[in-house]
């Protein structure tokens, strides 16, 4: 969660942002197999060379797109998603040992990221319950009679979320499915910055639209898009 000061116009060029991103840093994205990924600050990462990084994310994208790329240039070192099967690259890696994967049901995960955004240590799962692989290095817990895994909250040193639409307060909305996991990325990261399609002065948003508020978000920066008939060409 992000505690420093606000301000209302935080709009920004990536470059301003760039040095945020570093070798061995925790980064969170949102997204859902590339989809809601926030191209522009993607791409600034690799032309920084940045590597060593632990991503938090849905999914390990595909090979070309989103955060696909960066497992493809092999800057993840260590990787928190649901799962990893639509980029090969991710597999191989995993296989000869370059690349660390902490796999979690798709709902654990996304409530992992939603407790560190609201502050809490952690949540009780019982996805799993009886599975001796699911089950190892697990702390138990017994409320009513029922068992429980404690599953440790996530949050990161930066969040980058991409959205449709933010007014300069950086309240933010989003496309359709790009709605997945980036509200609750927003708010887990200590700096969180939004890559953003349409910038709007500040009021002009419809308060009923805006799905994550400005006082989540830190920086935002125009995208250029994604150009995807060039990624998935290369796909």
């Amino acid at each position: 969660m992000n505690h420093h000061v606000q301000q209302i116009d935080k709009q920004v060029t990536i470059g301003d942002v760039e040095h945020y991103f570093k070798d061995g840093m925790t980064l969170m994205a949102g997204g859902f197999g590339g989809v809601g990924n926030p191209p522009g600050l993607i791409k600034a990462i690799l032309d920084l060379n940045i590597k060593d990084i632990t991503l938090i994310c849905n999914d390990a994208g595909f090979p070309h797109i989103g955060v696909g790329q960066l497992v493809t240039d092999e800057k993840i070192s260590v990787l928190y998603a649901s799962h990893i099967g639509s980029n090969p690259n991710a597999g191989s890696q995993m296989t000869d040992g370059t690349l660390t994967v902490n796999f979690f049901p798709q709902g654990t995960l996304a409530e992992k990221i939603r407790a560190g955004g609201v502050g809490l240590g952690g949540v009780l799962v019982d996805v799993g319950e009886g599975n001796p692989i699911v089950e190892k290095g697990k702390k138990k817990i017994e409320i009513n009679n029922k068992v429980y895994f404690a599953e440790a909250a996530l949050t990161a040193d930066v969040s980058i979320v991409y959205a449709k639409k933010a007014d300069s307060f950086g309240n933010l909305v989003f496309d359709t499915s790009a709605r997945n996991t980036n509200p609750l990325v927003a708010m887990a990261g200590d700096i969180t910055i939004a890559e953003v399609d349409e910038i709007v002065p500040y009021g002009e948003l419809v308060p009923e639209e805006i799905i994550t508020p400005g006082a989540f978000v830190d920086f935002i920066v125009q995208s250029k898009g994604v150009d995807w008939k060039w990624a998935w060409e290369k796909t």
